[in-house]
């Protein structure tokens, strides 16, 4: 079997034992003759499987009591609505940090519904970091502050959580959520497309603390209340129902490997050889502060357009798929999520030293 090592940034890779588990069960899961892309979201086998999903997501992430778990579709873009028309229900206000070309959407989107305000930003300075809390100008009658945890295209994270006193934080960590350990009671909203680090794209989850829940916007969808998910337990109608269960099988792979805390481990393991070798280069360099660098997504460049492009097309003829970086941004970039092995980022780094002996002026 000829596998790459896929670097896109989503969807993404998952992990060789949970695609071979899938294809075990494929046929006919636990004995019931049937396949999860193909049994009733309404049956009881299935019911036991989005039930236990959930379970297996709040002991994973430590989820309180207090809080939901949706599982949604309309990936993360959707909660882009979703986010204002649940929660700018008092003040029509929001403050929203954006470091990012997916921050700056969720503004956007959310001032077509009340006063989504721009608390910080660092787009003068190509997102190339995250404003500090000192840069922050929030508003003490905002609905919430808005922040997207990971930077999926310019490849920054933050590196501390916003402190926004009783004002509600809301995070988009569809790029960086189950990377690492999470305390979500800093928090009044978590929302994450799948496709990245949880199962294929389609789902979308959203973890809200339950007294953010109720009174929506005048002209919410349904679909979009998360009350109409929290009280039907995200089966209002038929839910992403083979990823859920794809998820599943994330879940348990991450519990084996010994949680979240051990998942950080070899994350930064990854994440560290990479930038080590990139500012030991004398060809390739990172545009991101050193101390808003993501865990990941690595971006870099040689400087050289016709350069990047070279490495792009010899990497992919290596057998390192999707590294060119967003059509937004250019150059080069490695997603190194929580399904990329170790192994493969050592043998990038040893393309790269061969590419930078064979290029490099």
């Amino acid at each position: 079997m000829n596998r790459v090592y896929n670097f896109s940034a989503g969807p993404s890779m998952l992990p060789l034992p949970v695609l071979e588990r899938a294809q075990a069960e494929m046929l006919s899961y636990e004995g019931s003759g049937q396949s999860v892309l193909e049994m009733s979201h309404r049956s009881k086998v299935y019911d036991a499987i989005i039930v236990s999903v959930q379970e297996k997501l709040r002991k994973v992430m430590n989820i309180p009591d207090n809080y939901k778990v949706l599982f949604v579709q309309g990936g993360a873009s959707t909660q882009f609505a979703a986010v204002p028309m649940n929660l700018m229900t008092k003040n029509k206000k929001a403050d929203y940090i954006v470091t990012g070309q997916f921050s700056g959407k969720a503004q956007k989107e959310a001032m077509i519904y009340g006063e989504a305000s721009i608390a910080a930003s660092s787009k003068e300075a190509n997102f190339t970091y995250i404003p500090s809390q000192d840069e922050l100008k929030l508003n003490a009658d905002a609905d919430y502050v808005h922040i997207c945890f990971n930077n999926t295209i310019f490849g920054s994270k933050f590196n501390y959580i916003p402190e926004t006193g009783d004002v509600p934080l809301v995070a988009d960590m569809s790029s960086c959520i189950l990377s690492e350990p999470v305390d979500v009671t800093k928090y009044g909203v978590i929302y994450a497309g799948a496709q990245k680090n949880m199962a294929p794209a389609g789902l979308t989850v959203v973890i809200v603390r339950e007294d953010l829940i109720g009174e929506t916007l005048a002209g919410t969808p349904t679909m979009l209340k998360y009350s109409t998910m929290a009280e039907n337990d995200s089966m209002y109608n038929t839910p992403p129902c083979y990823c859920i269960y794809m998820l599943g099988l994330v879940l348990d792979w991450i519990e084996e490997i010994g949680g979240l805390s051990e998942m950080k481990k070899i994350n930064e393991n990854k994440a560290k050889m990479l930038y080590d070798f990139i500012d030991e280069s004398k060809l390739f360099s990172n545009p991101i502060r050193k101390d808003c660098r993501s865990m990941m997504n690595v971006t870099f460049v040689t400087g050289d357009k016709e350069l990047d492009d070279k490495f792009c097309k010899e990497a992919a003829a290596a057998g390192f798929v999707n590294i060119k970086g967003h059509r937004s941004v250019g150059g080069m970039r490695a997603s190194i999520y929580n399904a990329m092995p170790t192994e493969g980022v050592e043998k990038l780094v040893e393309f790269m030293k061969k590419f930078e002996a064979e290029n490099a002026k």
